[in-house]
């Protein structure tokens, strides 16, 4: 990047406890971003900021331990920060699947966590921001979607669901802003090696390890790069949709594993 057009701007990133959030707040922070961390884990977030000041003490680090899914407290603690610090930046991130399994298998548990947390989650968070950004006329929204959004595979019913509920939310957001300086961009990541499946498994760390053997999949800090890239072009460029897959994957049913991989 040529030019660092988000320097001393100020970014909310969801879920930001690990994985793309957490990758995506030191890309941020390098790009001289202050940051506003919501988590549900409190010693993870509180250990993710102080390493963040540690690195980069004259940026704004802050944190709201929380859940998305709790509006009334969401809408009173971002309120609370947007009145001394306008946000600039929308990361929402927070997201999860549980569970592989049928709609005849499926526990409904998983559902309701999974449609609360990508879809009802990220609905009450831009509630919460739009109308700042709106009374500004400036802001960046990005949606971290799925490949699952883009086509059901066997079992991934209601997480696909919601995925696909993500990306269309995304074009309303951008149909909804039409006429306003407010970006929106959804972000499909295919493959991705965080603690996605280790979730879905319910901490089945072993059957969380075979989703990603034989092949190198996407890491955290690529969909944090290409978060940058993004967030730093110019303010009539407008990226709404991105997929991005790791080079052995081209589609949710079509991914090329060998025994080894370099």
């Amino acid at each position: 990047m040529n030019a660092n057009r988000i320097a001393g701007q100020t970014a909310l990133i969801t879920g930001a406890t690990s994985g793309f959030g957490w990758a995506t707040a030191w890309a941020l922070a390098n790009m001289q971003v202050n940051l506003l961390l919501l988590g549900r884990r409190s010693n993870r977030l509180e250990a993710l900021a102080t390493q963040l000041r540690a690195e980069h003490p004259t940026l704004q680090i802050e944190t709201l331990v929380m859940d998305v899914r709790d509006y009334p407290q969401l809408q009173t603690q971002l309120h609370a920060f947007m009145a001394q610090t306008p946000i600039d930046i929308l990361i929402n991130n927070a997201g999860l699947a549980a569970g592989l399994g049928s709609m005849v298998e499926g526990d409904v548990q998983d559902w309701e966590q999974m449609i609360d947390t990508n879809l009802k989650g990220l609905l009450y968070v831009s509630r919460t921001l739009l109308p700042q950004m709106q009374a500004r006329n400036r802001g960046h929204i990005i949606n971290i979607g799925s490949m699952a959004g883009n086509q059901t595979y066997p079992n991934g019913n209601v997480y696909c669901a919601t995925k696909a509920a993500v990306h269309v939310l995304g074009q309303a957001m951008n149909m909804d802003l039409l006429g306003s300086a407010i970006r929106v961009c959804t972000l499909a990541p295919g493959a991705a090696n965080t603690e996605f499946s280790t979730v879905r498994f319910h901490g089945d760390q072993a059957r969380a390890n075979q989703v990603y053997q034989g092949f190198e999949p996407l890491l955290a800090e690529d969909i944090a790069e290409m978060i940058l890239y993004v967030l730093n072009a110019p303010p009539h460029v407008n990226i709404q949709k991105i997929d991005m897959m790791p080079t052995a994957q081209r589609s949710p049913y079509h991914l090329h594993q060998n025994a080894f991989v370099d």
